[in-house]
């Protein structure tokens, strides 16, 4: 039994039931925001959409840590991470998550580094509808396969 590919396996589990809570508060904020047209909701939305992103991102890393037994560390490696989690590593793991989820990832990826790199009366508004209005379609995609791959974990732990 290895019990590091179980921990995994709960770690996964717990961070999907925070990015729900995640993904309830940028519905919230853009529904506020609609309401009141308060930048400040924008803000809120564009953080919480950063926050998404680095928790799918913190799993990412911690399955080519534990799983795959290194992480990229290219100056591209944020991109790099999140393909590699799209792709099958043979004798390893099957791929985390699918072609399609990796691609609307590709977009929440970005929006983080603008997150980290502009100032916020810079956000422009259509682009964090276009996310926000996406984030609920997506989490529930990326929350199954997570959540597979988590069972994929489980089933391997027992067996070695």
């Amino acid at each position: 039994m290895n019990i590091n590919l179980q921990k995994l396996a709960s770690r996964i589990c717990s961070e999907v039931d925070h990015l729900k809570s995640v993904t309830i508060k940028i519905e919230e904020g853009w529904k506020r925001f609609e309401q009141t047209s308060d930048d400040f909701y924008i803000d809120s939305v564009a953080l919480n959409i950063h926050g998404f992103y680095s928790g799918l991102e913190r799993i990412f890393e911690l399955i080519a840590s534990v799983v795959d037994g290194n992480k990229p560390v290219s100056k591209n490696w944020h991109k790099e991470l999140l393909n590699l989690m799209a792709r099958e590593v043979p004798t390893i793991r099957p791929a985390v998550i699918s072609e399609a989820v990796c691609s609307s990832l590709n977009d929440y990826r970005g929006f983080r580094h603008i997150v980290r790199n502009v100032y916020t009366f810079k956000f422009d508004p259509e682009k964090i509808k276009k996310l926000s209005n996406e984030v609920t379609g997506l989490f529930s995609k990326v929350s199954a396969e997570l959540l597979a791959f988590a069972d994929f974990l489980d089933k391997s732990a027992l067996d070695s």
